[in-house]
């Protein structure tokens, strides 16, 4: 696929922000073949400063002139837009993000059935997205591949069966939020250690990045690099066990299931 494919974002808030800004760095789009439609003021003032050279447009154009139509939006206003007028959707290749809206249901709204229901996530801002997606029966090969290239510009992307992407949703949607709060803990830890805020940021941030670069690299269980570090007697295996008698493990077990639960409970609202 090249750069020269037209795009229109539906919708400019976080998710829309983060996947363009990675597809551009990418160099898989440009500026010029992406229209944006957003009518929160705010937010179009967030984008005239940051990517003045993407216009801004109505609906009706800004689908008119796109291969690609990505809907960006929240789940509670998914409908209302992609059922407002059925013609738009013509012959485009329709990607949503939403949360929790199934295939079944975006098809009807949307008249057709190349529609590919995506999760990304924020890190694609910095091309390190982790994206699930999953495919209409009538999306084509070319459409598969287009998804792919797109989404792949911005991290890895993986293809799931329907049924899995409340999980996917759960994970690495949701995820950057749990891995936020992790960083924070650490930090706050080591302030109260002892160690000045911006250091324990540093090495808190530093430590995360770090060990997710091993595991992905390396291929080993992170089981097994955890009980590398754990020395007997030591720091590491004291605060591990910690860990486990404040319910470490099983807290983030229940957060994923949590979410993983209100996903399917948008897609049924």
């Amino acid at each position: 696929m090249n750069s020269s494919l037209k795009l229109a974002l539906v919708g400019g808030g976080q998710m829309g922000r983060a996947l363009v800004a990675g597809m551009l760095a990418a160099k898989t789009l440009q500026s010029e073949g992406i229209r944006l439609v957003e009518p929160n003021p705010e937010s179009c003032s967030w984008w005239a400063d940051h990517h003045g050279d993407i216009a801004i447009t109505d609906l009706a154009t800004a689908v008119a002139e796109a291969d690609v139509v990505v809907l960006a939006l929240k789940p509670y206003i998914m409908a209302t837009v992609a059922k407002q007028k059925p013609q738009f959707w013509d012959g485009k290749l329709v990607l949503s993000v939403a949360a929790g809206i199934g295939l079944e249901s975006l098809i009807e709204w949307i008249g057709h059935g190349r529609v590919v229901r995506v999760m990304p996530n924020t890190p694609a801002l910095v091309g390190a997205g982790a994206s699930g997606y999953c495919c209409a029966a009538a999306v084509t090969d070319a459409d598969r591949d287009t998804a792919q290239t797109l989404l792949g510009a911005v991290g890895i992307a993986v293809e799931v069966a329907e049924s899995q992407m409340d999980a996917v949703t759960a994970v690495s949607g949701s995820g950057p939020a749990y891995v936020c709060l992790l960083v924070e803990s650490l930090a706050d830890g080591g302030v109260l250690a002892g160690l000045p805020r911006p250091l324990a940021m540093q090495l808190a941030t530093q430590t995360v990045l770090g060990t997710a670069k091993m595991i992905a690299e390396t291929g080993r269980h992170p089981g097994e690099l955890k009980d590398s570090v754990a020395s007997p007697g030591g720091t590491t295996i004291a605060a591990l066990a910690s860990l486990e008698h404040n319910g470490f493990r099983g807290t983030v077990i229940e957060a994923v299931a949590a979410a993983a639960k209100r996903s399917r409970e948008l897609g049924k609202s």
